[in-house]
């Protein structure tokens, strides 16, 4: 007897921890009745208050000795226990991180069959290994995968490739399936059927590429992925072979590059694909001019063009207004793409995309900090526009809806005052709460003082400072991205 174990109600309020490899790998893919003497079995193993023999553990899941030696059989093909077998009978578990990297036992017989069909698939051209036949038993064991599946696709690539090709290749192909959810023979017939199907689109991009042998299986993966997954039509392929055949080394590789780069590009038709190619030479100019305004540098100009400049050039802007931009982002310490991009995208807010748009709301900002200088030399006040007046001008204006003439009036009122700027505040939303809207209201409610005359915008045309600039891309500044 032990000297310490765990009583019988220590046991019943304990916990069995079931390893999540197990749950996943191994569970999905076994008879219930073998994974009911799996988990019994563990649960046994930290138990040493039970009658712990093979007879009471049949009688318990009601099961005969036989079917619970049969069921760790099984277990131990998978590698997850050890059966000693011996008088009494043991089971050894084996921890489950170290499944994935022991050698397995099968059953001399669950691969025989298989063992020879494989074998005549090659016809002679060469034998295959023990260490190989290994390798597939491993890769149907892990992957779920049925024999005859596997056959298959091995027939399909020594068939496709017509030559005694290694294990490597035809498990790379097998475990690309299984990965796809491709593990039964009917599943693996659709795939092939899928090929065939497509065999005609697949001569003639043969044909357009030059290309005088049988496609292989690689090829024609990437001839599915391309029509079914990227939704691209044959002419799309097409173009792409035709127009890009000549450079070197051109490849089925670089086609599925180039498709894969359009379709996150949501380039998916031939006049897009087109457009983009005969404009990206000008683009590259492009993007070669602003990094250098704004102080960058990048050997490959080809992450920039698809990642920024196609972008703002899609989103509507002229390419002389982006160079504006990258002028004033180089002048205010901007020295990034990301940076340059913020500052695009509030131009995009405001709906300004063009030179012609640059300059109207150019234009705009100027007349505003214009008035804006006025009133603040009306209050006594010397000094440059700031943000702070800009945003207090756009409360009075716009959200308070108050006229020219009654913020004039509250100024010629402020002036004089210790806080210029807090007294017209305060007035001006007094008026606002008294819902005062002309001069005629404001002055029956303050005292009355002379109006200073109202002095005109000097913008005159398109030529500007550099304060004015600074003065507009203050005011884009404040627009949230």
């Amino acid at each position: 007897m032990a000297f310490c174990k765990y009583s019988t109600e220590f046991i019943a309020n304990s916990k069995t921890e079931i390893d999540n490899i197990f749950l996943n790998d191994y569970l999905p893919f076994s008879q219930p009745e073998f994974v009911v003497v799996y988990i019994y079995g563990l649960y046994l193993c930290k138990s040493s208050s039970f009658d712990n023999s093979l007879e009471n553990f049949a009688k318990t899941l009601n099961m005969s000795e036989e079917d619970v030696i049969g069921a760790f059989e099984y277990w131990e093909e998978q590698g997850l226990v050890r059966l000693l077998r011996t008088d009494p009978i043991q089971v050894t578990y084996i921890p489950l991180n170290n499944v994935l990297t022991a050698n397995k036992l099968y059953k001399p017989d669950k691969y025989e069959v298989f063992n020879q069909q494989a074998q005549n698939i090659f016809q002679g051209k060469r034998a295959i290994s023990k260490h190989e036949y290994e390798e597939y038993y491993d890769f149907l064991e892990r992957y779920h995968v049925e024999q005859e599946a596997l056959l298959m696709i091995m027939q399909y690539c020594v068939e496709t490739k017509k030559s005694a090709i290694g294990y490597n290749y035809i498990l790379t192909v097998a475990k690309n399936w299984a990965n796809e959810g491709i593990t039964t023979t009917k599943q693996v017939e659709e795939k092939l059927k899928s090929f065939e199907d497509k065999d005609p689109a697949l001569a003639e991009i043969f044909n357009a590429m030059g290309i005088k042998r049988a496609p292989y299986v690689e090829e024609r993966s990437l001839l599915n992925k391309w029509l079914s997954d990227y939704g691209f039509t044959l002419d799309v392929v097409l173009y792409v072979c035709k127009n890009f055949k000549k450079k070197a080394r051109f490849s089925f590789e670089k086609v599925d590059s180039l498709l894969t780069k359009y379709y996150e590009m949501r380039l998916l038709s031939v006049m897009e694909i087109d457009n983009f190619e005969k404009e990206k030479q000008e683009l590259y100019t492009l993007a070669k001019e602003i990094n250098k305004t704004i102080g960058v540098y990048y050997e490959n100009l080809e992450g920039v063009v698809e990642n920024y400049i196609l972008k703002w050039i899609n989103l509507g802007f002229e390419k002389e207004l982006l160079l504006e931009i990258a002028n004033y982002c180089f002048k205010n310490s901007i020295r990034t793409l990301e940076g340059m991009d913020r500052t695009v995208t509030k131009f995009y807010k405001l709906g300004v995309l063009s030179l012609d748009a640059f300059n109207e709301y150019m234009g705009h900002v100027l007349a505003d900090d214009n008035k804006i200088k006025e009133l603040l030399s009306k209050m006594g006040l010397s000094r440059n526009v700031s943000s702070y007046d800009r945003n207090n001008y756009k409360v009075w204006t716009q959200d308070w809806a108050l006229s020219d003439d009654v913020i004039d009036y509250a100024a010629s009122l402020a002036n004089g005052k210790d806080n210029p700027i807090k007294y017209i505040s305060r007035v001006l939303a007094d008026y606002h709460e008294k819902g005062i809207k002309n001069i005629e209201e404001a002055k029956n409610n303050t005292p009355i003082t002379e109006k200073e005359p109202q002095r005109k915008s000097n913008f005159t045309g398109r030529s500007y400072s550099k304060g004015e600039l600074n003065a507009l891309f203050q005011s884009i500044d404040e627009i949230d991205v």
